[in-house]
């Protein structure tokens, strides 16, 4: 009977304790490595999809250089190639375009009282909200008469305003950059980091402001384009590319003298790659549940050596194939069910471990459980069936005589 064959498994199982528990430990470490690290992959990928996400939606950035020059080809945002004019005919006569935010960027030392801190300090315009995701965590952003008159004024990302400020009110404040005096008029939300680094570590002026007041420059170097949607994205960074070699003049065998980057296509090949690393995570940690069923194989064959007696008493008493194989089958599945239960909670405190130690985000996910703990049971079936059908088919004479 089934109860029976289930009975007599368990009753194997706890004469030999310490070897069941030694033989479970490669199906926990298994399971408990697949969960963990297909938790630690997929906190990455997300980490990877947010700091993208971070820059703003349906984002195109255009970026000076990738000419040629002198035989070699000139790295992103290197050149002089963009003008503000560029970024108006943008605007103006590309359909599928939201926000248009041409913008400059260089490090300056700012100040204010006995307090220093060296940042980014951004001239662009006041499209630069909507374009980036910006909001506004006190005060007001500047406007475009600000642009237009070359105002003196300044809005903080968190960190300067931390910085600068010690918990203090920034607002009405004035600070200087370079030695030039500014007058701080608001605040930005945080936003944490992103792949081009910390975004509260910034400072936002005019545009025209920081072209003819501090760097003394006539160009821009980038042009932030935010698409109507995902949908024609693609089709506003075809039209954006075709608009400015037209506007600079290319001849159709020269290459472009800019460069257009598309965050969606980036984040597209982000989470594939990121994607991969965690399927690539979770088989090699699926290995060493291979290895935990080649310990349960091992185990049961050195079972059914020492039960042969048994086995020969058990059929002469009438015990039959399948009762026999069921015994063996239930005792490799009740390892590898129970090593699987002891992984999960493995798995799962080891990837909160890992984000409170090392600072690591980590997202446990449930497919990875069920799938980690399928694949145990599984495991436990396939080594442990050659077991089960070498002591079913014993001999029970042989299996009598044996000592």
């Amino acid at each position: 009977m089934f109860s029976e064959s289930i009975l007599i498994a368990f009753a194997g199982l706890k004469a030999n304790k310490l070897r069941a528990m030694l033989t479970m430990l490669g199906i926990i470490i298994g399971v408990g490595a697949v969960i963990a690290m297909v938790s630690i992959g997929m906190g990455v990928r997300d980490k990877v999809e947010s700091s993208i996400a971070g820059l703003g939606s349906n984002l195109l950035v255009v970026t000076p250089g990738a000419a040629s020059s002198g035989g070699s080809r000139q790295a992103a945002g290197s050149g002089i190639t963009l003008n503000e004019k560029d970024a108006v005919a943008i605007a103006q006569e590309i359909g599928g375009v939201n926000l248009v935010a041409p913008a400059v960027s260089r490090s300056y030392q700012v100040v204010f009282g006995n307090q220093n801190w060296t940042t980014s300090v951004q001239g662009t315009t006041p499209d630069i909200l909507g374009v980036r995701s910006y909001t506004m965590e006190e005060g007001t952003f500047f406007t475009n008469q600000d642009v237009e008159t070359r105002a003196r004024v300044a809005v903080l990302g968190k960190t300067v305003a931390e910085n600068l400020f010690n918990g203090g009110t920034p607002i009405g404040q004035t600070i200087r950059i370079n030695n030039a005096p500014f007058q701080v008029i608001g605040v930005l939300e945080a936003k944490g980091e992103s792949v081009g680094g910390n975004q509260d570590d910034t400072i936002i002026i005019p545009l025209k402001t920081a072209q003819e007041r501090l760097m003394g420059i006539t160009y821009v170097q980038s042009i932030n384009i935010q698409a109507s949607g995902t949908d024609v994205i693609n089709q506003a960074q075809e039209d954006v590319q075709a608009l400015l070699r037209a506007r600079h003049k290319l001849a159709p065998t020269t290459p472009d003298d800019f460069t257009v980057r598309n965050m969606v296509a980036v984040m597209a090949t982000a989470d594939a790659t990121t994607s991969m690393i965690t399927l690539l995570l979770g088989v090699v940690a699926g290995l060493s549940l291979l290895v935990g069923g080649i310990g349960i194989m091992n185990i049961m064959l050195v079972s059914v050596t020492e039960r042969t007696r048994e086995i020969g008493i058990r059929k002469a008493l009438g015990a039959r194939y399948h009762n026999i194989l069921l015994q063996f089958l239930i005792e490799a599945v009740v390892i590898s069910v129970a090593g699987g239960v002891l992984g999960i909670g493995l798995g799962i405190v080891s990837s909160y471990a890992v984000s409170t130690v090392a600072g690591w985000k980590t997202i446990i996910s449930s497919l990875s459980i069920i799938a980690a703990f399928g694949f145990s049971v599984m495991i436990g079936l396939f080594f442990g069936i050659y077991p089960a059908r070498k002591a079913a088919l014993l001999d029970p004479i042989e299996a009598l005589r044996y000592e």
